[in-house]
């Protein structure tokens, strides 16, 4: 028998297909709340830290709740409440960055959907279940270009998530097409952190793998997906940000941009981000 099969069985407890009305999105949004086991249980002034996370209709896919539970049950993270916000079928547009849309006009709502997280959703949180908003221990993350959207999101407001987790984000997004001269400045974010300061106490956590896309625009033998990874971690050192201390690569071979590897991927950022 191992050490973990004495331990008690905590499980979290899922509230699926919650809604909330967003005045800036002008739409209903979905979203998914894991409470942690101690919850009901333990004393009714404990609060605890957030997982905000984009993408929430993955949950599933990814194996969310098992992964929370296997790690609490194994002592190996803080007990949390987690929250996946569902993307609708305006992602293109509600996904990216705030600042600027991309060379087709998507994420031109970028800046609503930050305000309906920032002014809607977390005062809403806040009020309904025990999180404490200002504790500096909200993380926020998301896969692909709500991984893009997170990492947009924390960058720009570090008074709210000093912690942010992607997993293969859309770095990609960019103000040029490659037919119109397209040169690596024109990435979108990586400009972002370029003209930013350095935001004291953000730490972040990056993954790709090396089958999330087969591109290679600059034939240096890496894919692309992996090199605008590694420039954003570039353009973080240079703003004073130290590999491994601030700065967490997960490099998964053979990963895809899928879910599955999300899943595996999983344990590894929720340790990073909440371990004991």
């Amino acid at each position: 028998m191992s050490q973990t099969d004495t331990l008690p069985a905590a499980r979290y407890h899922a509230l699926k297909h919650l809604r909330l009305y967003s005045h800036y999105l002008k739409r209903e949004v979905g979203f998914d709340v894991f409470l942690p086991p101690a919850y009901d249980s333990g004393t009714k002034s404990q609060k605890y830290p957030l997982l905000l996370l984009n993408d929430g209709q993955e949950n599933e896919a990814v194996g969310l709740l098992n992964t929370l539970n296997e790690l609490q049950r194994g002592g190996r993270t803080r007990e949390i409440i987690a929250v996946g916000v569902h993307a609708s079928v305006e992602r293109l547009q509600e996904y990216g960055v705030a600042a600027q849309p991309d060379y087709k006009g998507r994420g031109a709502k970028a800046g609503a959907y930050t305000n309906f997280l920032l002014k809607e959703l977390l005062p809403f949180l806040s009020e309904n279940y025990r999180i404490d908003l200002y504790s500096g221990n909200n993380v926020i993350a998301g896969y692909s270009l709500g991984g893009l959207s997170a990492f947009d999101v924390a960058w720009n407001h570090p008074e709210m998530f000093k912690k942010v987790g992607v997993f293969s984000g859309s770095f990609w997004w960019r103000r040029k097409a490659y037919e119109e001269g397209y040169v690596d400045n024109d990435r979108i974010m990586h400009h972002e952190i370029r003209v930013g300061g350095h935001k004291p106490g953000m730490r972040f956590w990056l993954q790709a793998g090396t089958l999330d896309e087969t591109a290679d625009r600059n034939r240096n033998g890496i894919i692309d997906a992996i090199d605008d990874t590694l420039d954003i971690i570039a353009e973080l050192t240079r703003k004073g940000y130290r590999p491994w201390d601030d700065i967490q690569y997960h490099q998964m071979e053979g990963g895809e941009h899928s879910p599955q590897t999300w899943a595996k991927a999983m344990p590894v950022f929720l340790e990073w981000a909440f371990g004991v």
